[in-house]
């Protein structure tokens, strides 16, 4: 399989968003939502846009503190947390200001349970960085107990399940064995999950090779897909590229 990064229309729509967040002026709150269902490629695109990009990128994760965030976003700006929270936030806040990057949250629906966004509206005040919140498709509905921290929000994004362009794109992409277009449109159909899609091209390629198939078609693709696996089919699949 091929390693690549796919650039999906969510992919192009997100950068835009970015760009839009990072160009508003002073006056304008810039802490924007990125949302979505599992499986669209989020967290993929959003670790992508961090490497290409000089921002403060955290994963939250179940129980973290304030204390704990703190710490992770003061050693993402390659500095040594301090004991006490009130400290460590000062220092955070006087390094954004005289280097302002982006700040990331991922997973942000961890943070919520225990208030522990909250310190997030703060570090967005004091320091006027654009903050991006990465959650699941009903975190803007859990945001609705935190008023003025929803109020700040600039705009928000949601990441789309996959149309059949964006499935085939994927396929066509990752594959390393040419798939022809019948055969693209008859896998478009039977996954739009992209750890499903991965695994789909991760099989197929296994049983191509098994098969000596240098090229996929559609029939090709039925016969190897089949899941009875009979020897006549896998014979009609080989003969078909003979």
């Amino acid at each position: 399989m091929n390693k690549k990064f796919v650039k999906t229309k969510n992919v192009k729509e997100f950068v835009g968003f970015m760009e839009e967040l990072k160009s508003l002026p002073p006056n304008i709150p810039k802490i924007a939502l990125v949302y979505g269902d599992y499986g669209l490629g989020k967290s993929e695109t959003i670790k992508w846009w961090t490497f290409k990009n000089d921002c403060v990128y955290v994963r939250a994760t179940k129980g973290m503190s304030v204390r704990w965030l703190l710490s992770e976003i003061a050693e993402e700006l390659g500095e040594e947390p301090y004991w006490h929270s009130q400290e460590t936030f000062n220092m955070i806040e006087n390094k954004l200001r005289q280097n302002p990057k982006t700040i990331i949250i991922d997973e942000v629906d961890y943070l919520i349970n225990n208030n522990v966004i909250e310190i997030l509206r703060d570090l967005h005040d004091r320091s006027g960085c654009p903050m991006v919140l990465v959650g699941m498709a009903n975190i803007d509905k859990k945001l609705s107990k935190y008023p003025h921290l929803k109020d700040r929000i600039y705009k928000a994004y949601k990441f789309e399940s996959y149309d059949l362009q964006d499935i085939k794109q994927i396929i066509s992409e990752l594959s390393e064995i040419p798939i022809t277009p019948d055969g693209l449109e008859y896998l478009a159909t039977r996954h739009n999950q992209f750890r499903q899609i991965v695994k789909l091209i991760n099989k197929i390629e296994k049983l191509a090779k098994t098969n000596e198939l240098t090229e996929l078609n559609e029939e090709s693709l039925r016969s190897i897909l089949n899941e009875r696996q009979n020897i006549t089919a896998l014979q009609t699949a080989k003969q078909i590229f003979a």
